[in-house]
Order: structure tokens, then C-alpha cells, then sequence
């Protein structure tokens, strides 16, 4: 009873947090018996996520005095990549010729590649031609990128949008335009159209 008055009162994190510390006491024997069966466990339930939209985007990118976090923020615009993707891109992930970006996504392992304009291509000539194009933010934890972001968020009033909202911007304007949804699909690094149309679902 107490564990669930817990659940009931506390966020996401504490029933994503509590069932981890449960199960692994269990796992070690601590406790002879799960104290909530496994079907009774609360449902986890996150917030709805929304997009940035391009006048939010625009403020942020006027406010950002740090240029590195400013071109991120930029290409996670064009590119709708997750940032841990963006922050690790190279120099050689650049096709200057064909005006590509290729990567590898990093929770999935699917390869990504993306046409840019010239606009979104101009944003890389000020980043370095070779190894990391964020030497700085790539070495750092996504929780910390995250929370810069949140914390310039903050300060401009705009609420209900993380970095992952540049993935559901993206998806929008794709589907939006008619962007066709496997095409958008290679672009996001998805195999599964449920997760497109998730991201898509307020165009």
C-alpha cells in the first residue's frame, strides 16, 4: 500500500525508478517475493510531447549566446535528428558534392542520409571540416545538453518543448508538404511506420 500511494503520488521517473530497484531486489534474492505483482504495477504514463515551432525556434536561436549550441539547435532543425546523433556528428559525415549528411543512428543503428539545401548546408562552413563538429557538447552527457536547453527554454517562456521536439518538427513538416512517409521514415532513422505517425500525428 505504501509503494503504490508512492506511485499515485510521484512522476514517471518515480515509477520507472522504483519498478527498476524492485525488480533487481528481487532479481538478488533481497526479497523472497515481489511485493506488487507484475500486472499491478501502475501504467507508466508520460506527458504529451509536442513540436518547436519555427517562431519558438527562431527565439531560442536569437537568445543562444554559445555559437556550438546555436548550431546544434540549427541542424537539429534540418536534420530532425535526436540530439546524441546531431551532437555526434563529423566532419566526414558531410557530402559536400551531392549536399548529403550520412550517419549511423546511435539507438538503432540505422543508417540515416539527408539532403540539405544550400541554407542548411551553409550552416557547416563555420564548423570544423574534420572529426567532431561539437567538440565540446559531444563529450558531454545528453541530460546535460538537455538541460541547457531547458534552461534557455526557461528564460524565454516557452513551455512543453525538449530537443526531442526538433524530431517531431521535422516529421510535421514532412508530412505536412507530402513528404512521402518511408522516405521521412530513412530521414528519422525509423523501420516502423507506428513511430513515424506518432511523430507526425499533429500535422
Amino acid at each position: 500500500e505504501l509503494l503504490l500511494k508512492v506511485l499515485q503520488t510521484g512522476k514517471v521517473s518515480t515509477n520507472v525508478f522504483l519498478r527498476r530497484l524492485h525488480n533487481f531486489c528481487v532479481d538478488m534474492n533481497w526479497l523472497p517475493w515481489p511485493l506488487i505483482p507484475k500486472r499491478q504495477w501502475p501504467a507508466v504514463r508520460f506527458k504529451d510531447k509536442r513540436a518547436i515551432t519555427l517562431a519558438e525556434h527562431q527565439r531560442i536561436i536569437a537568445a543562444e549566446v554559445n555559437p556550438e549550441r546555436q548550431a546544434l539547435y540549427q541542424l537539429c532543425w534540418h536534420l530532425g535528428g535526436s540530439q546524441g546523433d546531431i551532437a555526434n556528428l563529423t566532419g566526414e559525415d558531410v557530402d559536400w558534392p551531392n549536399g548529403t549528411v550520412s550517419f549511423f543512428r546511435k539507438k538503432t543503428g540505422v543508417p540515416v542520409i539527408v539532403h540539405l539545401g544550400a541554407a542548411a548546408l551553409n550552416l557547416f562552413k563555420d564548423l570544423p571540416a574534420e572529426g567532431p563538429l561539437f567538440p565540446y557538447l559531444a563529450g558531454v552527457r545528453a541530460g546535460d545538453r538537455a538541460t541547457e536547453f531547458r534552461s534557455r527554454c526557461r528564460q524565454l517562456a516557452i513551455a512543453g518543448v525538449t530537443l526531442h521536439s526538433y524530431r517531431y518538427a521535422w516529421a510535421e513538416r514532412a508530412k505536412t508538404v507530402g513528404y512521402p512517409e518511408r522516405f521521412a521514415q530513412e530521414a528519422l532513422g525509423h523501420n516502423s511506420k507506428a513511430v513515424h505517425r506518432a511523430y507526425a500525428k499533429r500535422a
